[in-house]
């Protein structure tokens, strides 16, 4: 079996992905995500995952590589990572009592046996009418930097969340059963069953969101 390769330096990807038991290395990738006009986010976000799993992957052409993305989709638009805290009250204030749809790609690259799959699932979440200084609050814990829509679910920013309708590791940035059907399909199945991942919910919060 090929070795696994995890493009990506998010700590929550990589903590997701040891649920499922891999072995695995890391690697930065060397694609910058830059959104496309007129090109739907859940388009936009599978492009992101397969190009950042290619960057890699032209890199190491005998192992497999997964590449992930997650954006936030808000009236057709989409809302990525803040740039500074200003820009992320901006945006918590757009998602305040209402939903939002969020989008998780997961792709899977081998160059030497020229595999390759992308795919994505889509979570809803309704966030609660933020109260007071509820944002200036949460903007203290600096979570939301580098998040996309500028919260993290996972943290402090999962009292904003009302409610999920969907996968809850789609909003944290890995959907675990997407990403272990899909390297089953590569011949590199998970080693330990994503259902008893899905029923223990051994991760921060997830307890808490149980649709």
């Amino acid at each position: 079996m090929q070795p696994l390769i995890l493009a990506s330096t998010s700590p929550r990807r990589r903590e997701l992905l040891t649920l499922l038991g891999q072995p695995f290395a890391i690697c930065a990738p060397s694609f910058e995500e830059r959104p496309v006009a007129g090109v739907p986010p859940v388009e936009q976000v599978r492009r992101f995952a397969l190009e950042k799993a290619r960057s890699v992957a032209v890199r190491q052409p005998d192992s497999l590589v997964l590449g992930s993305d997650t954006v936030i989709e808000l009236d057709g638009r989409m809302l990525g990572k803040p740039t500074d805290l200003a820009e992320a009250k901006v945006m918590l204030t757009q998602l305040a009592g209402r939903a939002h749809y969020v989008h998780s790609a997961v792709a899977l690259c081998c160059v030497a046996q020229q595999f390759e799959r992308v795919a994505a699932e889509t979570a809803t979440v309704w966030m609660k009418p933020f109260q007071g200084d509820a944002v200036e609050r949460y903007l203290e814990t600096m979570e939301s930097l580098g998040k996309a829509g500028a919260y993290s679910i996972q943290g402090e920013g999962g009292r904003l969340v009302s409610r999920l309708e969907g996968d809850y590791t789609v909003v944290v940035g890995l959907p675990l059963r997407l990403a272990a059907r899909l390297l089953d399909e590569a011949g590199h199945p998970a080693r330990i069953d994503p259902d008893t991942v899905y029923r223990t919910r051994p991760y921060p919060n997830w307890k808490a969101f149980t649709s």
